[in-house]
C-alpha cells in the first residue's frame, strides 16, 4: 500500500506589511504552532510542512508556482491570519494546480473578555480576513474544501486529515498508467468511455496491450518463483485439499501462480497502477486471473473485470485514500437480490475477482468450474465480507461530463450459509432502502460496477470530485427520489452551460 507519509501539504499564513514587522513575527510564530499541531496529530496520514507568510503577489505566486512543481507537495492549507488583500492572491491562485483547503479559524479559541484591546484585535483578524480570501476564490470560480472551527478541535483535525487523503488519492492519479489486458467487453456501454478526456480531466491514461504481450511474461516465470508464491498461497489461506501439493488439481494452482507473478511482473515493469481483463480474451492463458486480480488488489493495485478502467483507476484512487485504515476497498458488481419484504438485501460479487481486504476472516482458496470464458477452472479466494456501514462509488462517463455517483450502504453477515456460491461476497441494504437506492442509482445511470468501500466516506469522494472539477451525486439516507430527479435535471442544466 502507499506510504502516505512521503506526501506533503504546505501550510501558507496570508498576511500584509500593514501591520508591521512586529506583528508578523507573531503571525508566523502562530502559523507555525498549528501547522505542528496538525503534523504531529496522530490522525494526520501525511506531512503538513509549515511555510513563511506571504505578504506581497510575487511571495504568493512563487509559492503556488513552488507547491506545483514539487513532487511531494499534494495539497495547500490556506489561512489568512490578518487581513490579506486578496488581490494579491490572483496570480498565485492562476496557477495553481495542487487542491486547496481553506482552513477559518484562528490561533485563541476564546475572546479574552479582560484584556481585549485594538492590538489583539489587529493581530487576530481571521474572521474577515478569510472572508475576503474566500470572495477572491469564489469569483474565480475555484474549487476548494472549506473547513470552520478551531484548529485544537478534533472534529476540525479530522476533517483536514480526510481531505489529506483525499489529496493523496488524487496526487496518486496524477501521471498514472493504467493497462488493459484486450479491449472492452463487447457490446457493454457503461464500462467503456472517453479515455482522451478521462486523461486531460483525471491525469491518469489509460492504453492496452494484447494478450499475448501478458502471456510472453507470464510463460518466462520461473518454478523457483513459482514455488515460492504457492507456499505463500499455503500459508495465508485455507487451501483445498485437491490444490495441495500432490492432489489432481495442484497443477491448476501453480497456473494460478504463474499468472499472479507474471501480471505483477508486466504491471513493475510497465510502472502501471492498475490494470483490466476480460473473460472474452485470454488466449494463451490456461484460467481466467482469480486469485492473482485478488491479490494483486490487496496489495493496492486497482483492477476492474471486462475492460473497465474507470473502476480500476477508481479502486485504484479510493486504496491509496485508505492507507492504514482498518477495512479494504474492492472492485465489485451488483450481482443478486433477495426481496423478502422484511429483508431487502442486495448480493454483491463477482466472478472470481473481490479484493482479501474487506473479508470477515481468512479466505479459503478453492477451484471451481466456471461457466463462461471457455478456459479451465480458476482459483480463488471465497469469504464473506465483513458486516457494518460501507459504499459503492461508480465513473460514468455522461457524454458531456464524468460523474461521480455514490451510494451508502450497511453490509450484513449472510444469514444462511452459502455452501455452493464458490465466490467471494458481500450482502447490503442500500440506503435509503432498497426500492429507492436502487431507483436512483438507475436513475442516475450508475454502472454495475463500482468500488466497495469500508473505510471511505461519501464525504470524501465528494472532495474527491470537486478536485477532479466533475460530478458528484450521493444516494443516502435522505433521498428522495422527486428531489433526486430535480437534482439530476439540474445539473444537466448547469453542465451545459459550464461546457
Amino acid at each position: 500500500m502507499t506510504d502516505l507519509k512521503q506526501f506533503q501539504i504546505w501550510f501558507v499564513t496570508g498576511s500584509q506589511h500593514l501591520y508591521g514587522e512586529e506583528t508578523l513575527k507573531q503571525v508566523a510564530q502562530h502559523a507555525q504552532v498549528i501547522a505542528g499541531a496538525l503534523d504531529n496529530s496522530p490522525q494526520m496520514p501525511v506531512n503538513i510542512v509549515f511555510k513563511p507568510t506571504v505578504k506581497t503577489p510575487d511571495e504568493i505566486y512563487h509559492v503556488c508556482m513552488d507547491a506545483n512543481s514539487s513532487k511531494n507537495c499534494i495539497g495547500i492549507i490556506a489561512w489568512m491570519h490578518t487581513f490579506s488583500p486578496a488581490k494579491m492572491w490572483i496570480g498565485g491562485l492562476k496557477i495553481l494546480q495542487k487542491p486547496l483547503l481553506h482552513l477559518h479559524t484562528q490561533f485563541n479559541r476564546d475572546i479574552p473578555w479582560g484584556e481585549i484591546d485594538m492590538d489583539f484585535m489587529n493581530l487576530n483578524q481571521s474572521a474577515h480576513g478569510d472572508r475576503e480570501f474566500g470572495f477572491m476564490v469564489s469569483r474565480m470560480r475555484l474549487n476548494r474544501k472549506v473547513v470552520v472551527g478551531h484548529w485544537q478541535d478534533n472534529k476540525i483535525i479530522e476533517e483536514i486529515s480526510n481531505w489529506a487523503r483525499v489529496a493523496a488519492g488524487w496526487h496518486d492519479w496524477q501521471g498514472a498508467k493504467f493497462v488493459r489486458f484486450g479491449d472492452n467487453m463487447r457490446y457493454v456501454a457503461v464500462t467503456d468511455g472517453d479515455k482522451v478526456e478521462a486523461e486531460y480531466k483525471f491525469g491518469y491514461s489509460v492504453n492496452t496491450h494484447g494478450i499475448g504481450d501478458l502471456v510472453k511474461v507470464i510463460n518466462a516465470t520461473s518454478d523457483a518463483a513459482i514455488d515460492k508464491l504457492v507456499k505463500e498461497y499455503g500459508d495465508q489461506y485455507k487451501l483445498d485439499n485437491g490444490l495441495k501439493k500432490g492432489n489432481e488439481k495442484h497443477a491448476s494452482l501453480r497456473e494460478a501462480a504463474k499468472i499472479e507473478i507474471g501480471i505483477k511482473t508486466f504491471l513493475e515493469e510497465g510502472n502501471y497502477k492498475g490494470f483490466t481483463d476480460t473473460f472474452e480474451d485470454l488466449h494463451g492463458m490456461a484460467q481466467l486471473p482469480g486469485i492473482a486480480a485478488q491479490r494483486l488488489m490487496a496489495s493496492g493495485y486497482g483492477f476492474a473485470g471486462e475492460g473497465d478502467w474507470k473502476t480500476a483507476a477508481l479502486v485504484r484512487a479510493m486504496k491509496t485514500m485508505a492507507s492504514g485504515l482498518p477495512g479494504g476497498n474492492s472492485f465489485m458488481e451488483d450481482y443478486t437480490y433477495h426481496f423478502d419484504p422484511n429483508n431487502q438485501l442486495v448480493l454483491g460479487s463477482h466472478m472470481l475477482e473481490i479484493c482479501e481486504s474487506i473479508a470477515d476472516g481468512t479466505p479459503s482458496c478453492e477451484i471451481h468450474p466456471l461457466g463462461i470464458g471457455g478456459k479451465a477452472d480458476p482459483v480463488r479466494l471465497v469469504f464473506n465480507a465483513a458486516a457494518g456501514p460501507a459504499l459503492n462509488a461508480s465513473v460514468i462517463d455522461m457524454g458531456n461530463r464524468f460523474r461521480l455517483l455514490v451510494n451508502e450502504v450497511v453490509a450484513e453477515a449472510p444469514m444462511q450459509n452459502l455452501p455452493k456460491l464458490p465466490v467471494a461476497r458481500v450482502l447490503w441494504k442500500p440506503y435509503p432502502d432498497m426500492q429507492r437506492g436502487c431507483q436512483a442509482w438507475i436513475l442516475a445511470g450508475g454502472a454495475h460496477h463500482t468500488c466497495y468501500s469500508q473505510n471511505i466516506s461519501a464525504g470524501q469522494l465528494h472532495d474527491f470530485a470537486e478536485m477532479a472539477g466533475i460530478e458528484f451525486v450521493l444516494i443516502g439516507r435522505n433521498t428522495d427520489i422527486y428531489q433526486f430527479k430535480n437534482e439530476l435535471r439540474w445539473n444537466e442544466v448547469f453542465y451545459q452551460i459550464n461546457r
